[in-house]
């Protein structure tokens, strides 16, 4: 069979995972060739039985030779659970440590990586190809091994009993090689399609399910259903290319043997007639040759099992050789009391290389002081946010915090110091208080709480059946899109944090409660440095200072007072918004 160099990488690279258990690796190896061994030498006494006990009529050798044949199965066995265990136990440990180096990869991976891929492809390479790597280690390449074993001891006691003969099989062998060849080609071909479209049926089925709420307010299910149904087929169908590609290799292999041994029956039936071999070794041999077929085809089939896991291994390496990780100094300086400057010097940014969204940028945040940044949609405003908690880094420039580059910081004991609402708040599935202090792992149940009242949810949370231990659903979806964002509030608050970005906070919050919450974070910045990103500008008018966005750069700046009076490009998108009173009296 031909094997390319990019053919034996992915092995190689399972093989280095494998590496650190070598001993146990080490001893499955002896098992499985001492129960192999033991395993095919029974023929071996099939020939004594019919040349010494039923020809030569000895009684004793008859007893010997059954004793013999129940030592020799319990051998097999012992030594097979052994192989069977210890290979079992790497296995699946290897596949533990490449789930959880993949599951950290991911986790790691720039946005830039992630958003080029559906999230439900990378669950299905998670899972899906993670759980055929699975079955190649615990199944196929025991298989390969104690199949090769038996083979090879085959093959040594047939060219025992007669060489010539034995040589005479084996000129179906190239022709054996030849179909092997041709269908693992095809088999790897065929396993790449399966993995992928796999992967496609999953991320489609994952799109769908996540936005099901607005499947259900378009009235598309049947489109979404039509489109999941179409890759659903695709998949299928390369299934059934798979199935008939391997069934067509086993077959001609098995017809291919059977032929050979009935040209061995036809020549050492000659060779009895003739005297040069005894009818037990004549019976022993067929007996061999029989065996032959199984480790024969077990081989192909792993042999096309293996290839396409190829494919498999090809998609997780993929993602564990990916360069392009998010930004993070894990032995950088840990941030002690942070006073919570802000600086922005002569950032640029471009997610691309096409189209810069930041363009030298210039501002400075005093420490407690609560900026406001707005703008219209595309302006840069959410950039400016990603950029602060490190989600990406500036193309030029630098971002300080107290003075020191955030790119010097230990990013995640950073981060720890930033209190964060997003516009969408994604809750995780547990408990209303395990969200709220969610990443702070010594919130108290009696700060919980406090966060919780000043996000004003405090009473609805109390007045649910199992108060602050009630389940919020998966991403939420038992609460209201207001309790979700005060839940996200009490979570920003809750860990005290020196810098407090707050990016729609109030967006998903109808008018009454939007100005009971703005009260309350109103309280909550107080001595914090707060950057507040808007899009409703009724709700930043009593920032300290107001930064107005467009096209990457600082067009107006100041109190919202100030800017209204200088009848700029503040004082238009504020008119639009419904400020037109405010503005004709300014």
């Amino acid at each position: 069979m031909k094997l390319g160099r990019d053919d034996f990488r992915p092995y190689a690279r399972l093989l280095g995972h494998c590496r650190p258990y070598c001993g146990r690796i080490a001893a499955a190896l002896l098992c499985m060739v001492t129960s192999a061994l033991a395993g095919i030498a029974p023929p071996w006494l099939i020939r004594r039985v019919v040349d010494d006990v039923l020809i030569a009529g000895d009684s004793a050798a008859l007893n010997l030779l059954a004793v013999a044949v129940v030592l020799l199965s319990v051998v097999k066995v012992s030594f097979g659970y052994g192989y069977a265990y210890l290979m079992a136990w790497v296995a699946q440990k290897v596949i533990m440590d490449i789930r959880l180096r993949l599951y950290d990869r991911t986790q790691r991976l720039s946005f830039k990586v992630l958003y080029r891929r559906r999230m439900g492809e990378f669950m299905s390479i998670i899972t899906n190809d993670v759980a055929t790597l699975q079955g190649i280690l615990t199944t196929s390449v025991v298989d390969l091994v104690v199949q090769s074993v038996t083979f090879t001891g085959i093959v040594g006691f047939l060219l025992f009993i007669n060489w010539r003969l034995t040589l005479a099989t084996f000129v179906v062998i190239p022709i054996v090689v030849y179909a092997l060849d041709r269908a693992s080609s095809k088999l790897r071909a065929v396993g790449g399609a399966i993995q992928e479209q796999l992967a496609q049926l999953s991320g489609i089925a994952q799109e769908a399910l996540s936005s099901v709420r607005i499947v259900r307010a378009f009235a598309t299910e049947k489109l979404e259903f039509d489109r999941f149904e179409t890759k659903n087929r695709s998949h299928f169908k390369a299934l059934i290319r798979g199935a008939q590609t391997k069934g067509v290799l086993e077959g001609f292999v098995e017809i291919v043997l059977i032929s050979a041994m009935s040209l061995i029956l036809w020549l050492g039936g000659r060779d009895v007639v003739s005297g040069g071999l005894t009818t037990g070794e004549l019976i022993s041999f067929l007996t061999y040759i029989g065996l032959m077929v199984q480790p024969v085809r077990v081989i192909s089939r792993v042999v096309s099992s293996i290839q396409q896991g190829v494919a498999s291994a090809d998609r997780i390496f993929e993602i564990l050789d990916e360069e392009e990780t998010a930004p993070e100094t894990p032995s950088g300086i840990v941030p002690g009391d942070m006073r919570g400057e802000i600086a922005f010097d002569d950032v640029w940014f471009a997610y691309d290389d096409e189209r810069w969204v930041l363009r030298g940028l210039c501002f400075r945040v005093a420490p407690g002081e609560r900026v406001a940044i707005v703008g219209a949609t595309g302006a840069g405003k959410s950039t400016i946010g990603d950029l602060l908690l490190r989600f990406y880094d500036p193309t030029r420039g630098r971002i300080l915090i107290d003075g020191v580059d955030l790119r010097c910081l230990d990013t995640a004991a950073y981060r720890r110091r930033v209190g964060v609402v997003p516009q969408d708040p994604a809750l995780m599935k547990g408990s209303i208080s395990y969200n709220i202090s969610y990443g702070f792992g010594s919130a108290t149940l009696s700060s919980v709480r406090s966060a919780a009242e000043t996000a004003g949810i405090d009473d609805f949370i109390s007045s649910l059946p199992e108060g602050y231990e009630s389940g919020v659903g998966e991403r939420g979806v038992t609460l209201s899109g207001g309790q979700r964002q005060r839940v996200a509030i009490a979570r920003a608050i809750v860990r005290d944090p020196a810098i407090l970005l707050m990016d729609e906070a109030t967006s998903s919050l109808d008018s009454m409660v939007e100005s009971q919450v703005q009260s309350a974070m109103n309280d909550a910045m107080l001595g914090r440095t707060s950057i507040v990103i808007a899009h409703r500008l009724s709700t930043i008018r009593d920032s300290d200072r107001i930064l107005v966005i467009s096209d990457g750069k600082i067009m107006e700046e100041g109190r919202h007072d100030e800017l209204m009076n200088s009848r700029g490009y503040y004082f238009s998108l504020y008119s639009l918004q419904g400020g037109a009173e405010d503005a004709a009296d300014s």
